[in-house]
């Protein structure tokens, strides 16, 4: 038996039909307002829980995996693959853009190539939602990134 987050994780993804992220102390609480009033994503924000306001990188890294979220970030230290190994990670999606106008239209962008992403000929009427879309990789987006190609993967 695991814990209730590991045995709920593949059951909330069913449910659920709205990417699941988590992000860490480093986001504008604006930012998480626009990820869950406008694009309808279920975010656990660090900031809002007061025992993980001050939690190391490392914490944050594993809390995400175990609830079968997305990590989002503005921090390239998730980059460091020896104290965050790709094989251990539910996807990290590190952000960087000049202001919050800016990180808003990434994640538009990412809400239309990564997570809603359904491919052709799998007749899915609505858009999907990827039970850890991005396991085991990690990715820049910035303005210009090529998130197309990524959603092909």
């Amino acid at each position: 038996m695991g814990t209730l987050a590991s045995e709920l994780g593949s059951w909330q993804t069913r449910v659920i039909h709205h990417p699941l992220v988590y992000g860490d102390a480093n986001l504008p609480a604006g930012l998480v307002a626009f990820m869950r009033e406008r694009l309808r994503w279920d975010v656990f924000f660090v900031m809002e829980h007061a025992d993980l306001r001050r939690a190391r990188d490392g914490e944050h890294f594993r809390r995400a995996r175990e609830m079968r979220r997305t990590l989002l970030t503005l921090d390239r230290d998730y980059f460091d693959d020896r104290r965050f190994p790709p094989t251990e990670c539910g996807g990290v999606i590190v952000l960087s853009a000049p202001d919050e106008r800016a990180l808003s239209l990434l994640l538009r962008e990412i809400d239309r190539h990564l997570f809603r992403f359904t491919p052709r000929g799998t007749g899915a009427d609505e858009p999907s939602a990827h039970d850890l879309p991005l396991a085991g990789r990690k990715l820049l987006v910035y303005p210009g990134s090529p998130l197309r190609a990524e959603a092909g993967r």
